[in-house]
């Protein structure tokens, strides 16, 4: 397939505000993405026009934001949502190979909806995980570094080499991201054997480490993962952010404008599997 063929839905519902940045990442680099609120999916309020549908698309992003007001829990309304009315389309969307991301809000959404960490399925009868409050117990807004850790199963990373440091910011009050306590050290230790564990928060010389390069106290340093087949990846940081140096805020002091930002390789990579695969 062709980069200027491949169609992208980012998705969104009231709330959500990282929609247009995240467009315009695939939008530069020749693909076709398209705003598509949930309603023109589920055929509700829509002209017969306006309505959409999952198999028109090649790839599903659910962006940052604060959607529903993050009421109940952050991510929860728009997965119930999604799940009442798309679960089966969903999951043929997965098991096809069609790539799913979900950042900060979206990664939320994704772990309400059970695809991540998808340890029995493609979507699990109930969350599997949380994506709770930060241990500072406010939000946090900061530059993170994240270290790649997958060795090759992830969709959106491939172009990204195994140990490489990246600077992506974050932005969240929920991000921390746990397992019942009983479990929590063998349930990441599982995701860690079945190469599910993408990115961890890691300090600039890329070492692990507490506060504040881990904004949220996620336990082992996780800020992003995938499910056990690697197409579905959800990631606290914003990777839309960053798609240009200048965006970096080092930019200034390494007297350095051009060049790409570190959240472009992920859009580059999940681009490259699906002009490969379909």
């Amino acid at each position: 397939m062709d980069i200027k063929d491949v169609r992208v839905c980012v998705l969104r519902i009231e709330g959500t505000n990282c929609e247009q940045e995240m467009h315009d990442c695939f939008k530069r680099l020749g693909a076709k993405p398209e705003l598509v609120h949930l309603k023109q999916l589920l055929g509700q309020d829509v002209t017969a026009e306006d309505k959409r549908d999952l198999s028109d698309f090649h790839c599903l992003m659910i962006p940052g934001g604060f959607s529903a007001g993050d009421y109940v829990r952050a991510g929860a309304i728009w997965a119930a949502r999604m799940k009442s009315a798309l679960r089966n389309k969903l999951v043929d969307f997965v098991e096809k190979g069609y790539p799913v991301g979900g950042v900060c809000n979206g990664f939320q959404v994704l772990v309400e909806l059970g695809m991540l960490p998808g340890f029995a399925s493609s979507i699990a009868p109930e969350p599997e995980a949380v994506l709770t409050t930060n241990e500072s117990d406010r939000f946090e807004c900061r530059p993170t570094y994240l270290k790649h850790e997958n060795n090759g199963k992830c969709v959106f990373t491939s172009r990204v080499p195994k140990g490489k440091v990246l600077l992506i910011p974050s932005a969240h009050a929920e991000g921390r991201f746990t397992f019942p306590l009983d479990r929590q050290e063998a349930l990441v230790g599982r995701m860690a054997a079945d190469d599910q564990i993408v990115f961890k928060y890691v300090d600039p010389e890329g070492n692990f480490g507490g506060y504040p390069w881990n904004p949220n106290g996620s336990p082992m340093n996780v800020a992003g993962v995938c499910n056990r087949k690697g197409n579905v990846f959800g990631m606290m940081p914003h990777p839309e952010r960053v798609f240009f140096r200048y965006q970096h805020p080092d930019w200034t002091r390494e007297r350095d404008a051009k060049g790409h930002g570190d959240g472009r390789l992920l859009f580059e990579s999940v681009l490259d599997y699906i002009c490969e695969k379909f």
